[in-house]
Formats: C-alpha cells, structure tokens, sequence
C-alpha cells in the first residue's frame, strides 16, 4: 500500500463534499422559507388582533354612546323641571338642580358635551334650526346667528350625539 490516496478516492472524497454543500444550501434555503413563512405569520397575527381590540373598543364606544342617548331625555326633563323651578326657590327645586348637575357632571367625566352656545354661528353639523327670526342688521350678509337654544344638543366623544334644536336669527 501506498502511502498517497488514489485519484478515485479523491474524487469520491470531492463529490461527498460536494453533495454535502449541495445539502446545506438547500437546508439553509428551506430554513430561509420556514422563517418567512412564520414572519408572515406572526405579523397577520399582529395585524388580527389590533383589529379585534380596536373593533371591540369600537362596539363599546357605541354602546355606551346608545346609553347616554336613552339618558338624553331625562336631561331633558331635569333642564325643563329647573326653568319651571327657577321663578320659585325652594328645597325641592335645589335637590332637583343638585341631581341634575350631578347627572351632567357625571356624564361630562366619560366624554359627553353640551351644545347649547347662543350667539354663535350657525352650524348645521352641529344645531338643527326650527325657527328663523330676521336679523337686526348687525350680523354680516349671509351670516346667521343661533339666536336662542330651544332644546341642549350634545357631542359624545366628539361625535354629534343629538343636535342642539335652534331659533336662528339673520
């Protein structure tokens, strides 16, 4: 025996080599897929749930928007029930302003606004005009003014909830 290997053995020896790099390259590029495949995955997943939170953040600001609008008549109720209190005092009439305020405030905290600006310009987004007054010749050319607030609009989270009901004037 020789001490140096023979060409065939060499070249057996090469084409192992060969065949192992072959098989590396090819595991390498299906671990690349498998990687990509589960990135993809991953960021769907990502995707998904933002969408369900955001979706399900979306059906409770319209529940509680829902509510607050079955609540919008009892407000209704306590700011009449102050206008017929408000020519006679009395510890009732102070109650009922106290319950009402508490009500309101109460409401304000998660993101209710009232609407009931006079003198402001009108704004159809915003008032629904019932009534009409000429104007007195200080409002500019087209311009008209909310003369008197007959019944409170209101904004839920920036949302008109009920638009406020108006006198206009110009």
């Amino acid at each position: 025996m020789s001490e140096f290997t023979s060409s065939d053995e060499v070249t057996v020896s090469e084409d192992a080599v060969t065949q192992d790099i072959s098989d590396l390259s090819e595991a390498e590029l299906q671990r690349d897929e498998y990687l990509n495949a589960l990135q993809h995955l991953q960021a769907d997943f990502e995707n998904y749930r933002k969408r369900v939170a955001r979706s399900s953040e979306d059906a409770a600001a319209r529940a509680a928007g829902s509510l607050v609008a079955s609540l919008l008549p009892v407000l209704d109720a306590f700011d009449l029930a102050a206008q017929h209190f408000a020519t006679a005092p009395s510890e009732e009439a102070t109650a009922l302003n106290q319950s009402r305020a508490l009500l309101l405030d109460s409401l304000e905290k998660q993101g209710l606004e009232r609407v009931q600006d006079a003198g402001v310009l009108f704004d159809p987004q915003i008032h629904d005009a019932v009534a009409h007054v000429q104007g007195d010749g200080d409002v500019d050319g087209d311009e008209q003014v909310v003369d008197e607030v007959l019944r409170a609009g209101y904004r839920w989270k920036g949302s008109v909830l009920r638009p406020a009901m108006v006198r206009v004037k110009g």
